[in-house]
């Protein structure tokens, strides 16, 4: 059974420990929520690295087309947790007053990954010997404040799991259909693909 606070305790371990931990290897909702929470640990470094104004043009460019990768796994696991949850509770019925949540199971435990990182990097901000110590205040009044928002974001994550277990609310699976990445949707891509496919036809 998901339970939220595992969620929470399982990316906060893999956070603090900067590892691929895997929670459970026989269980492919965890292997999926693992590799969720490994592909927004990547997306952080490669933001961070994407901002430096001291490097070549080509490094940037380097971060920008890793971001894009790993955004889009990340996007492939948060789906494959939403198609993992919703299929055990397939033969149970919503009651016909089960309200719908507009967020799915995958959103809110990607959004739980996101702040745990923001959790740990803030408290690494607050305890900075080299920062001021407005800065350092002005950082751990920041944690307490994101811990509150992950508490209420684990409360919401287990109602809904409570409800749908127990048929008063439900959830769709969604699909993102990230268009930049597919070379027949994205018309920077296969405008550029149809002089090639036409050259390569040619005497």
């Amino acid at each position: 059974m998901l339970d939220a606070e595992r969620v929470c305790a399982f990316q906060d371990t893999v956070t603090a420990h900067r590892e691929p931990y895997v929670f459970d290897s026989h269980s492919p909702l965890w292997r999926w929520i693992a590799e969720n929470h490994r592909c927004n640990m990547l997306l952080w470094e490669q933001e961070d690295q994407a901002r430096r104004p001291d490097v070549p043009d080509s490094d940037i460019a380097a971060n920008k087309r890793a971001i894009d990768r790993y955004n889009q796994a990340r996007n492939d696991a948060i789906e494959a947790l939403d198609e993992l949850i919703l299929a055990p509770m397939a033969p149970c019925s919503p009651k016909p007053d089960a309200w719908m949540s507009s967020e799915t199971a995958g959103s809110m435990i990607d959004r739980l990954s996101i702040n745990s990182l923001k959790i740990h990097h803030m408290r690494l901000q607050a305890r900075r010997d080299d920062a001021s110590p407005e800065h350092r205040v002005a950082c751990q009044a920041k944690v307490e404040r994101l811990r509150q928002q992950r508490n209420d974001l684990r409360y919401c994550l287990q109602q809904l799991l409570n409800g749908m277990r127990e048929g008063r609310c439900f959830f769709k699976s969604y699909r993102q259909f990230k268009m930049y990445n597919d070379p027949a949707l994205n018309p920077y891509l296969y405008a550029r693909a149809a002089p090639e496919a036409t050259n390569a036809g040619g005497d």
